[in-house]
């Protein structure tokens, strides 16, 4: 947010015009500076297509798939905390990101997949099947609206989980868990879609977290089959690899990655990169904000 502001500053928009109101907003100014920074920003990436890069401490080889291209830990935190809006905490830990060819970082439009890895030990799959997803889905809903407080009290927007955009589906033969959110988040003109991918290891799992619009979600399901197909763990790291006799097993199953608010109230997970967003308008209230000091109208 800082060197958005500083782009704004040198492009001569004026951050302080009113103290009490957003009536001299100027949203097309803000929105023309904002591009400018994003194209800027994005332009100084280094990206890579049709080619197998390491991530993770060589722990997986991900092999970019057609159609889109990967940026690595670094460039993809700038995306989602200086263009996306996004508090640095929830961005920590990132591998990196994918975003098709058709649309860039720096592009209101379009999607990013973000790439993390969380090693809490060989995860048990046996209760797969075991689950009612209606009744999870109530009781994340109800954790959303709970974890509200602490996201306003960092001074962003609150949140609310709609529904399902896909339900949960594992993939026994592959050790592939995949599931849809359907979020909004105060202050988007559109509903916010997060897709998760978890690929089971030998000591914890790859989680590919698709970004963006409801809109991207038919894009997302007809590219799917290759998005799956581009992580590979290497030797020794497999899900096959598990060592009894050496390796932890997690103090959790499956089923309970999904409702991993059960989890995180205990300090054993804390996968709060599912909520990820992409704001680029927020992004824009909050710098004319930090300018005007509207903070009791953001109510922070």
């Amino acid at each position: 947010m800082k060197y958005l502001l500083l782009a704004l500053f040198l492009s001569g928009i004026p951050l302080s015009a009113q103290e009490d109101s957003l009536d001299t907003f100027d949203e097309a100014a803000y929105l023309e500076a904002y591009q400018a920074y994003a194209d800027s920003v994005a332009g100084t990436f280094t990206y890579y297509t049709d080619t197998t890069v390491l991530i993770g401490d060589e722990l997986v080889a991900l092999t970019v798939p057609q159609g889109y291209r990967f940026v690595h830990a670094e460039d993809a935190y700038t995306v989602l905390t200086e263009l996306w809006g996004n508090p640095p905490s929830y961005a920590e830990g990132t591998l990196g990101m994918l975003f098709s060819d058709a649309y860039g970082p720096e592009d209101r439009e379009g999607y990013g997949i973000d790439i993390f890895y969380t090693e809490e030990g060989h995860i048990k799959d046996e209760d797969a099947a075991d689950y009612d997803y209606e009744e999870l889905l109530e009781e994340l809903q109800e954790d959303a609206e709970t974890g509200n407080a602490e996201r306003e009290a960092e001074g962003y927007e609150p949140m609310h989980l709609v529904g399902w955009a896909a339900t949960p589906h594992y993939d026994q033969s592959n050790k592939r868990l995949h599931w849809a959110k359907e979020m909004y988040f105060e202050g988007n003109d559109a509903n916010t879609l997060n897709y998760n991918i978890l690929f089971l290891g030998r000591r914890g799992y790859l989680t590919m977290n698709v970004i963006g619009g409801m809109e991207d979600l038919p894009e997302v399901n007809e590219n799917l089959d290759d998005i799956l197909g581009s992580v590979a763990y290497t030797e020794g790291n497999r899900y096959a690899d598990f060592n009894p006799a050496t390796d932890e097993i997690a103090a959790y199953g499956l089923a309970a990655l999904i409702g991993a608010k059960v989890l995180a109230k205990t300090g054993i997970l804390a996968s709060i990169g599912i909520f990820l967003v992409k704001a680029w308008k927020l992004v824009l209230v909050g710098v004319m904000a930090a300018g005007a000091g509207l903070k009791k109208f953001l109510g922070k």
